[in-house]
């Protein structure tokens, strides 16, 4: 009976042993991976200019979600009441880009798959997508095209907007398009709103003075491409 015991008592300590380092590599895993996801948060950020708190914020979650998900394991219990216990957390700060809550996920994903013991799918994961992630910042995926700029003209209420900067347009600008009509100051006047694209050598003063000569010299205004909405 005693050998029954001691071999029981064995088998026991084995187990934790063997728990306590499987949570220790999910953990240790989770950070490394979640160095890697910072490493090209920064390496692809637009601005040049990033939180470092942001950074340390998506390697500290990676973890300690690597953490919940050992925790949780099986126990639907213990899942349900994490759930409530987090229900009363609040982030009161607006992310400015919406990349960022994507690298937020991807630390958090990375985590999950530590916690639950899928670490050859969390490395896999983590290094697809940070090429994938790489590869559209190298090749500038979806970017704007830079050679258009946003026109606004005030014109008065009396003048026809239809056809009457057409021959401007012809001469100055490669592409053009009326994008929006409204009336300003008080309905005595029309803004009309253009997305163009001048041609090759032509400033954009050659077109606002050729512009105003024909709306009687009100406000002409060209937008710069990272001006834009």
């Amino acid at each position: 009976m005693n050998q029954f015991f001691n071999e029981l008592q064995y088998f026991s300590d084995f187990t934790t042993r063997t728990a306590i380092m499987e949570a220790f590599a999910a953990i240790a895993l989770s950070f490394l991976l979640s160095l890697l996801i910072t490493w090209v948060y920064k390496k692809t950020h637009k601005s040049g200019q990033y939180s470092q708190t942001f950074v340390q914020t998506i390697i500290i979650m990676s973890v300690v979600v690597s953490v919940i998900m050992i925790v949780i394991g099986n126990n639907i219990a213990v899942a349900f009441g994490l759930v409530g216990a987090f229900s009363i957390i609040r982030f009161r700060s607006a992310m400015a880009d919406p990349k960022d809550i994507a690298f937020i996920f991807f630390g958090m994903a990375a985590g999950i798959s530590c916690g639950l013991g899928f670490y050859t799918l969390a490395v896999l994961f983590a290094i697809t997508l940070s090429l994938l992630i790489y590869i559209l910042y190298a090749v500038d995926y979806g970017a704007k095209d830079e050679t258009a700029k946003t026109l606004k003209v005030t014109i008065p209420e009396n003048m026809h907007y239809d056809d009457v900067f057409d021959e401007i347009f012809a001469t100055y600008l490669a592409q053009h398009k009326l994008l929006q009509v409204e009336t300003t100051n008080l309905g005595t006047m029309y803004q009309l709103t253009y997305t163009i694209v001048p041609k090759e050598g032509v400033s954009d003063k050659t077109i606002i003075d050729a512009i105003r000569e024909h709306n009687a010299n009100l406000k002409v205004s060209i937008i710069m491409p990272s001006q834009t909405f």
